[in-house]
């Protein structure tokens, strides 16, 4: 069973930057990841993804100022969020699939493996 650990979530105020990981139990090489978020009231939003080639994927609300990576040697996946909005308050959480194919990174239904989740809040 894969597990996931973030880390790195907390308070900033609006402009600010915060930097999310993830750690997985596994070894994380070839592996299609994603980072999602869900606020109070809110459907669930799939914000960046890293397919297994490398490429990568944003949700429009944070493209440009978010930036996801993956470091295979240490399993990890990082989000970097820079020019932070009150807007980007929510609970992240970083997700592994296991399904090949093609289809939307961003769609968070097709996701095997969850983690706790960080919670990120962003005063104005």
């Amino acid at each position: 069973q894969v597990q996931l650990v973030e880390s790195g979530g907390g308070s900033v105020q609006a402009g600010g930057s915060l930097r999310l990981s993830c750690i997985a139990s596994i070894s994380v090489y070839m592996q299609r990841m994603g980072w999602f978020r869900q606020a109070p009231g809110k459907e669930r939003e799939g914000v960046a993804a890293i397919d297994r080639d490398g490429t990568t994927a944003y949700s429009a609300s944070v493209k440009g100022r978010f930036t996801v990576s993956k470091d295979n040697a240490k399993s990890t996946l990082t989000l970097q969020m820079n020019s932070l909005k009150s807007e980007d308050t929510a609970m992240y959480y970083c997700a592994l699939t296991f399904n090949g194919g093609r289809w939307d990174i961003l769609d968070g239904a097709q996701y095997d493996a969850w983690g706790q989740g960080t919670q990120v809040t962003v005063s104005s």
